[in-house]
């Protein structure tokens, strides 16, 4: 990218930025996530318009800007979510080829759209009152809908199989500002998507989620999962959790734990025992493990290359009688320890397995496969120019990450019986 194409697309910035006579309140708080926008410019700036989707931030504020009502905003917030995320699936499967040239396996147009349309109705300040919670529950609503989460749907009967499974968003951006995460990338290919196996057809649909404390203790992982684990005519089949790992290897996590540690994208902290969902059906009592029940052997006997595919089975445990002593090893959990680290350690990405399949059992759906895929994370991010946020070398590493992650939820999916 030349240097005139970067200072002349840092210069492009939404209404909410600009307008100190609009419906925002550039004073009102916002999170340390979405301060990013501006820390990290012009990065955010060049890959919303080089995809394009500066123009459904700008649309979403001018219709926020127009609502006379908290009526009026629930609308535009319903329309501008729904289509955030259609878009962003439609871009990467290649049925909009309208939205500039960028890589079809980003996952950043859609990461940071929704960034800007948060911190826009954050800022929002309307003419008309309007309650903290009722704010609340937009954010909530704008977050759900671009997530896929409210739009998930499964076909009926008995002759299809139905696959449940998420990604995430980028993280750890106070680092690397140019940051992707092909748990994403994958989860935007895969959403719609048919698999012919042996039994018929299977129809998989996807979500992704925050890499944020609060959501999760809010529910959001019980949220997407729970409904299509309740008896009726769109059950689920099988369910994955997806996450970027450790470099050049794909991970089929044995164990989730009930611990969780780190700082997120809010730099917010945890260290402590993962919490229930009181509006969810939880175990009774809590599993300190609980062991992935996917079909493992199909995945690994796949050979979908080019990374190795194997079952980790390392676990970290306060071990009995007297839980003074915490031990990592890979032999899976000793009966009667305590968590202090899943297979896939002890970060979201073990907490999304550990809540999925936790409000799985609490519903008594034990027959349904569940699990979590580390996928390899991605390399080869431009080292000379801290301004190019992609070039070849990465655009064909995260493209072999995101097609075995898909061939490998083709795998689950072909296991089904």
């Amino acid at each position: 990218m030349a240097e005139s194409d970067v200072s002349n697309r840092s210069s492009a910035i939404s209404i909410e930025e600009t307008s100190g006579g609009s419906c925002f309140d550039s004073a009102l708080p916002v999170t340390a996530e979405e301060r990013r926008i501006a820390d990290g410019a012009p990065i955010p700036q060049q890959i919303l318009e080089d995809s394009r989707f500066d123009r459904f931030v700008t649309a979403f504020e001018r219709d926020l800007c127009s609502a006379r009502s908290a009526a009026d905003a629930k609308k535009a917030v319903k329309k501008h979510a729904a289509l955030l995320w259609r878009t962003a699936v439609d871009r990467a499967q290649g049925r909009r080829l309208d939205l500039g040239d960028l890589d079809p396996y980003d996952d950043r147009p859609l990461y940071w759209a929704r960034l800007h349309m948060t911190r826009a109705l954050r800022r929002w300040a309307p003419d008309f009152p309007i309650k903290a919670s009722d704010k609340r529950g937009l954010l909530k609503q704008l977050e759900y809908a671009s997530r896929g989460i409210s739009s998930v749907d499964f076909p009926e009967g008995r002759n299809v199989k139905r696959i449940l499974v998420s990604g995430f968003d980028p993280y750890r951006l106070e680092q690397e500002f140019r940051r992707s995460n092909p748990s994403g990338a994958a989860a935007l290919q895969l959403h719609g998507l048919r698999v012919d196996t042996e039994v018929g057809p299977a129809v998989i649909q996807a979500v992704i989620f925050p890499v944020r404390w609060r959501d999760f203790e809010d529910g959001i992982v019980e949220d997407a999962f729970a409904p299509f684990l309740k008896p009726g005519p769109k059950r689920i089949d099988l369910m994955m959790t997806i996450s970027q790992g450790r470099k050049r290897q794909m991970a089929i996590e044995g164990y989730a734990g009930r611990w969780h540690a780190g700082i997120d994208n809010n730099l917010e902290s945890r260290s402590g025992v993962i919490p229930a969902v009181s509006r969810w059906p939880m175990p009774d009592p809590l599993p300190e493990f609980i062991e992935t029940t996917l079909p493992v052997d199909a995945m690994i006997d796949a050979n979908t290359g080019p990374w190795p595919v194997f079952r980790n089975n390392r676990v970290g445990e306060w071990q009995p009688p007297d839980f003074a002593e915490c031990a990592f090893h890979e032999r899976g959990p000793t009966p009667g320890s305590k968590a202090r680290a899943g297979s896939g350690g002890d970060y979201l990405s073990n907490e999304s397995q550990y809540r999925s399949n936790r409000v799985r059992l609490g519903l008594g759906a034990v027959d349904i496969p569940g699990g979590h895929l580390h996928v390899a994370a991605l390399e080869f991010y431009p080292p000379e120019d801290r301004l190019a946020y992609i070039d070849p070398a990465f655009q064909r590493h995260r493209k072999e990450i995101v097609d075995q992650t898909v061939s490998l939820v083709k795998a689950a999916a072909r296991a089904l019986k």
